[in-house]
This record gives C-alpha cells, structure tokens and sequence, in this order.
C-alpha cells in the first residue's frame, strides 16, 4: 500500500510543473498588461515570414490583396489631391505597398517600420525604380518627425494593438506634424469584428518548423475577449527545444462614436467615416471602418 501511494504522490509531482505552465499559458492575462510587437516584428526569423506574407498576392494576413491597394492608392490620390509636392508619412509602411504608387506620382513620401526585412525589401524596390523615398528604421511611437506633414496615413489595423497610453501618443505625434489643412487617414476593426471574436484555445506542432521558427516547436494560442473595453488578445506560447516566448496581440475595436471621442481627446476631429481605405461608403455590418481626421479648429 505505502508502495502504491508514494508512486501515485510521484506522479503528481511530476506532472505538477508542467500543469502549472499550461495553467499559465492559458491563464487571462490583465488588459494591456504586455506588448510584445516589437519582438514580433523583429525577430529576423518572424520578420521574414511577416514579409513573405506582406509580399503573398493570395493572402491578406499581413497585407490586402494587390487589387485593393491599386485601388486605395488611386482613390487616396484623389481623395486627398496626392502628387509634386504632397507631404506623406505612412506610419507602418512595411514593404513600401502604399509608399511606391504615391512616389510615382511625385509625392515626398517618408516611410517608418521597425520591421527591417521589410525596409531592406522597400529600399530595393526604390532603388530599382528610381524612387527617392524616406525609409525610417523606427518604432513609430518613438519617431520624431521633421517638418510637416499634408498626409499620414496609418493602414491596416495599426493603431489597434496600441494601448490607449501608446495611441494617445501617436495621435499626439501625429497632430503635432500635420500642417495646415492636412489629413490623417486609418482603417480599425468595427465593432461588428469584436462581436465576431469567440474565446478558443488550439495547438501547433511544427516538427520541422515554421511560421514562428526555424526550429521545431509547439504553440499554444488562447484568444481572449474583454467585452467592457471592447478588446480582443490572441496570446502565443512558443515552446522551442531551447526557449518559451510568449506572443501577445492585443486588438482594440471600435465604434464611431468612440473612435470620435479618442480622436477629440487628442485635439483630433474625425471629419469623414467611411468603409475602408479604398473610400468605401461605411457600412455598420461591416467587420472594419476607416476614418479620416483633421485637427481641430
């Protein structure tokens, strides 16, 4: 009996330690408690998949799809009166989707990214072309602007993994270097996005590696909602034979109401709401929205 007791008392202790990092892979982590982006965007390994989806005609993971940044780049031309001359930030610019066809036309276009597999792949592309384009190598929420701005453009969701603290910081950079008469232009996902979220957990094994890296590993993604701050989390357990890393990306909806009122308190007006950044009318049964904002009078 004392045998047959003490193996049982073993076993649980054995398995006590790995209960507990299962336990806190999938424990609910506190609202904005992380901010791991940076990591994500440059680990050279992440990096140059985040690139490769960048640069997929045939999936929008990390970009959308040619035919509509063809036509987000026409209608933004036009939308804003873009040619010689035009002033343009495009904060998150990655492989230069957005900031070739506006220097095409003349624009002076600067481009920031922390991402710089994607930089390297922009100023290539530049230079093939003849292109004089700005690529900053920078955290946009620690960039520091020269001079003013007509057009900043923030594409594809990349104001929501920011926490309000870091938001309120990029829309103060963001107003302090827009001149006269200039235009901030974004998408967000709606509400009708957040709605569409459900709490899950799933697990990867990729013996050979993959996405996350070169080396074989598992991962663990548990997907988190909070329904007060309207806030979605997709955490990453990355388990390789030699390291855990943990991935969090933080996703903020919105209303118009709301993005309104955040815009406001950063001595922003939203002057115009829209379905997208190709110039879609809004739709409040769509998953996204964009916005163009100006400062206030």
């Amino acid at each position: 009996m004392d045998s047959t007791n003490n193996k049982s008392r073993a076993g649980r202790e054995g398995t006590a330690p790995f209960f507990d990092q299962l336990s806190l892979a999938t424990s609910r982590p506190g609202l904005w408690s992380r901010y791991t982006a940076v990591e994500l965007w440059t680990d050279p390994h992440i990096a140059g998949q985040m690139l490769k989806f960048h640069l997929n005609p045939d999936s929008e993971l990390a970009s959308r799809n040619p035919e509509f940044i063809e036509r987000s780049g026409k209608w933004i031309t036009d939308r804003f009166g873009v040619g010689s001359g035009t002033r343009v930030l495009d904060l998150g610019c990655g492989p230069g989707l957005y900031t070739m066809p506006l220097a095409r036309i003349g624009a002076d276009v600067t481009g920031v990214d922390f991402s710089e597999s994607s930089l390297n792949h922009a100023r290539a592309r530049a230079l093939r072309e003849g292109l004089s384009i700005d690529y900053v190598l920078a955290n946009y929420l620690e960039y520091e602007p020269a001079g003013k701005f007509d057009l900043i453009t923030l594409i594809y969701w990349d104001l929501c993994p920011l926490s309000p603290a870091q938001r309120r910081t990029l829309l103060n950079m963001c107003r302090g270097c827009l001149s006269d008469g200039g235009a901030i232009l974004l998408d967000v996902p709606s509400m009708k996005y957040f709605e569409s979220v459900e709490d899950g957990k799933s697990v990867e094994y990729a013996p050979d590696g993959g996405f996350w890296s070169a080396e074989p590993y598992f991962v663990l993604k548990t997907t988190f909602k909070y329904d007060a701050d309207s806030v979605t989390l997709d955490k990453y357990t990355l388990v390789e034979p030699e390291r855990t890393r943990e991935i969090y990306n933080w996703l903020q909806s919105y209303s118009p109401e709301s993005l309104k009122r955040e815009f406001a308190e950063c001595g922003l007006e939203v002057a115009e709401v829209l379905g997208d950044v190709a110039g879609a009318p809004y739709d409040p049964e769509s998953t996204q929205m964009a916005i163009v904002a100006r400062c206030r009078a």
